[in-house]
């Protein structure tokens, strides 16, 4: 629902507030304000101009010459492409200065050796909408309907410094689909009276019963229908001022009769709808439902087959309008109508529903009709748009309207109980508070033993047990008004389980390294997997019924689908891609499965391409197996996993085989990581390929829950180096590990600084040379101290594997 803030001051005083505060205070209240819109889009400078002469350009067929008044001591001249610019006419005319949209400034020009001092506007120039501009204006300029001042301010003609707020309403507020519920809404919250329109239709001596019969097959399907003729009027342009209402409304202006149906529409909530009167084919009106496969063609020229669920208003033949959602093109108000049949009506909401579902036609008037209308306004919305045609297309109204009513306006009663009040809310709202809430609602009442005997007004249709009265107290006096109250019963305070703490520190640390998550299917093929799943595994997990062969296996592995991922993005030109997935992954150890499969936790990531890049200076490093094998030893140090952590030299399936590895956390493995096999590589169209995949349940008891803080050393470190020749087939870790057993509680921190094969050496033997420090946060250390430490550390080097110093 868009509400245009200069109509809404028609119908509640509120002056004293700007746009922004109505929003803030309906928003508060219940009723949100999704969008502020500003009709005015950074326009100024545009003033009305009366030309004054309108001359072809001497050098342009399509150019013309214009004079024109705005309001100065002398005309300007103005050079205009428009095809519908002529002499006589008031028009918009952005003068030199002015800005209009996207910050588009005028400037004095020469066209074609003439010179333009401004420029005459189209609507669409000044910012509104092409759709809501009538088709008469859709191109060329807007020229005024009525003669104005030359000089004024063009804008506030055009109601283009409105603001139009954008209501975002729940299904039940049906009541704030109209410009009189909304000021019924905004005036109990501002505590103020809304002023209401009064119509008053004057009509000749002539009785509309003598052109037209009503009648209702099933007063269910439509308790009232009102018709109402008015003749010898004239089609024509409405007015500027209903013009723009509609336009800021979000509706397009047509003609004035049409014009008025939807202004009231809007102004009411009520649809009408107006039919030629001459065309109709007869003077009876028959509401019925329709034949099953009985057709008729409505307003937009389609043939629409209609079923006995929809009901249809009929000359006593034929149908000429689906009841409250179309119009029948047959009988539609056209430029030569001197006599319409104006019809005000109220249909079964579920009828017109399904109406506008089965023909696929939903308008502002099926919405409406679904959400459900205001029996009580039904009469005032057809007698406002009857006196508003006879005033607007000079028409005469019959004496009238022609009615089948059947319908019930009585409201609706409800006890409300104050203490049942304050104890749903948790206040302590005293009689009179209450009852004022009611009074600025308009909702009449009177005072019982426990509280109020309340009469809801039919316009308010949500309303029909005591908890929605006590919603609206609640709402009315201002939900940021209750206390806030703890629950009295014990409560137990929520945390993570570990699991959960690994899955958040996982993304967290992941993301921060310029890693995309991806999330792919849990379903798959055997063949897909078979090129990388695990040794250990050797039962599919196959599915019952499955969706297609595509997705006919619970995977074991989320490597698959993660290198289908970098594929996806390799074809479209995406090199430099890395992707994690944190999800699940089912085994079994069934030939034929018979129970539900273990299910584990996963986390894989698979990178191709280039990792980092510094153009500046010309560094540019592509993913590899140390890359990867940080970002695993950065998560596991996020994770907090402290306990021995070794990457282990291993053949892998579907790896390449000298360049892989088997994460070992205290002897347990949890992973691995390794470059993708070229071979397999190249059947999903990658190059180099780097992936690693881990059971982070496995590493849930290995994670240390507490974080201790150590102080900062007060005594100096010792740092020793040492360097070692081994087999070439040791690997570092191990050595590494037995450095840090023999090392014992003095030895703080080993570290791997250089490797070397070659001269000097005997083949089959490698140098390994270790950073070591030693420190006590006691003492200061001496050099005996460390040199009892380092020689143990040789001789369990030594005893283990085979190390010696090297000379």
């Amino acid at each position: 629902m868009l509400v245009s803030y200069e109509w809404l001051k028609e119908y509640v005083h509120i002056d004293d507030y700007t746009p922004e505060e109505v929003a803030e205070k309906l928003t508060r209240s219940g009723v949100e304000v999704d969008i502020i819109h500003e009709l005015n889009q950074g326009v100024t400078g545009v003033v009305v101009g009366h030309v004054l002469s309108c001359d072809p350009h001497p050098d342009a067929d399509k150019l013309n010459v214009c004079q024109v008044d705005i309001g100065e001591q002398e005309p300007v001249q103005i050079v205009c492409g428009a095809k519908n610019v002529g002499k006589g006419q008031y028009v918009a005319v952005a003068k030199v200065g002015a800005r209009l949209p996207n910050d588009f400034k005028i400037k004095k020009a020469k066209l074609r050796g003439q010179v333009s001092q401004g420029m005459i506007c189209s609507l669409q120039e000044l910012g509104i909408e092409g759709k809501l501009v009538s088709k008469a204006y859709s191109s060329g300029i807007f020229v005024f309907p009525t003669d104005l001042k030359p000089g004024d301010d063009a804008l506030t003609h055009l109601n283009l410094h409105d603001t139009v707020l954008e209501l975002d309403l729940t299904p039940n507020r049906a009541d704030c689909l109209s410009m009189i519920g909304v000021a019924y809404e905004v005036a109990a919250i501002l505590k103020r009276e809304p002023k209401l329109p009064e119509p008053h239709v004057h009509s000749i001596g002539e009785q509309a019963s003598d052109y037209v019969s009503v009648q209702v097959e099933t007063k269910e399907d439509a308790p009232y229908y009102g018709a109402t003729i008015v003749k010898n009027l004239t089609i024509k342009e409405s007015p500027l001022w209903m013009q723009t209402r509609l336009m800021a409304a979000g509706i397009r202006p047509v003609n004035n009769v049409v014009d008025v149906t939807n202004f009231v529409l809007i102004e009411y909530g009520q649809p009408l709808h107006a039919f030629d009167y001459d065309r109709l084919g007869s003077k009876e009106i028959l509401v019925r439902r329709a034949q099953d496969g009985e057709k008729m063609v409505t307003l937009d020229d389609q043939e629409r087959s209609l079923s006995s669920d929809h009901l249809v208003i009929t000359n006593g033949e034929d149908p000429v309008a689906l009841a409250g959602v179309m119009g029948g093109a047959d009988s539609e108000v056209h430029d030569e109508t001197t006599t319409i049949l104006l019809e005000a009506a109220y249909f079964d909401r579920t009828l017109v529903r399904k109406a506008a579902k089965d023909t696929g036609l939903r308008s502002d008037a099926s919405t409406r009709f679904e959400k459900g209308v205001d029996p009580s306004r039904l009469k005032k919305a057809g007698e406002r748009a009857a006196a508003l045609i006879a005033e607007l297309a000079d028409g005469e109204v019959l004496q009238g309207p022609v009615e089948f009513d059947e319908i019930s306006e009585e409201p609706m009663k409800i006890d409300l109980n104050l203490e049942r009040v304050n104890k749903k809310l948790g206040t302590d709202l005293s009689f009179e508070v209450v009852s004022g809430i009611l009074q600025n609602l308009d909702f009449s009442y009177t005072k019982t033993a426990e509280g109020f005997r309340v009469e809801v007004p039919t316009r308010r249709q949500d309303i029909t047990l005591d908890v929605d009265l006590i919603e609206e107290v609640a709402r009315l006096h201002g939900y940021d008004e209750i206390p806030t109250t703890l629950p009295e019963a014990a409560t137990t305070p929520g945390g993570l389980t570990d699991i959960q703490v690994l899955k958040r520190r996982s993304r967290r640390y992941l993301e921060s390294a310029g890693i995309n998550e991806a999330i792919t299917y849990s379903l798959t093929t055997v063949e897909k997997e078979k090129a990388i799943r695990s040794e250990s595994i050797s039962r599919d997990v196959k599915l019952a019924l499955p969706m297609s062969e595509e997705r006919s296996t619970l995977r074991t592995t989320l490597l698959p689908h993660l290198l289908e991922a970098l594929s996806h993005n390799k074809n479209r030109n995406l090199h430099d891609v890395a992707l994690f997935e944190l999800s699940s992954v089912f085994h079994t150890d069934e030939v034929t499965v018979t129970k539900q499969p273990e299910e584990k936790l996963n986390l894989a990531a698979a990178f191709m391409g280039t990792w980092q890049e510094h153009p500046w200076q010309q560094e540019k490093k592509s993913v590899d197996f140390f890359v990867v094998k940080g970002i695993v030893e950065g998560l596991l140090e996020e994770l907090n996993i402290t306990s021995e952590v070794l990457f282990e030299q291993a053949e892998i399936n579907g790896m390449h085989p000298g360049r892989g590895a088997r994460i070992l956390v205290r002897g347990e493995e949890i992973g691995f990581l390794a470059q993708l096999h070229p071979g397999v590589a190249k059947d999903v169209s990658l190059k180099e390929t780097y992936v690693f995949e881990m059971n982070l349940e496995n590493l849930t008891n290995e994670r240390k829950q507490d974080v201790r803080y150590e102080p900062i050393p007060r005594y100096p470190a010792i740092d020793r180096d040492i360097a070692l020749v081994v087999g070439e087939n040791v690997a570092s870790g191990k050595v590494e590990e037995a450095i840090r057993e023999a090392g014992g509680p003095l030895l703080k921190g080993v570290k791997l600084f250089d490797v070397y094969q070659g001269e000097h050496l005997e083949s089959g033997q490698k140098s390994l040379a270790f950073a070591l420090r030693y420190l006590d946060p006691e003492r200061t250390l001496t050099d005996e101290d460390v040199s009892d430490v380092h020689h143990r550390v040789i001789e369990q080097l030594e005893a283990k594997l085979g190390a010696t110093l090297r000379s």
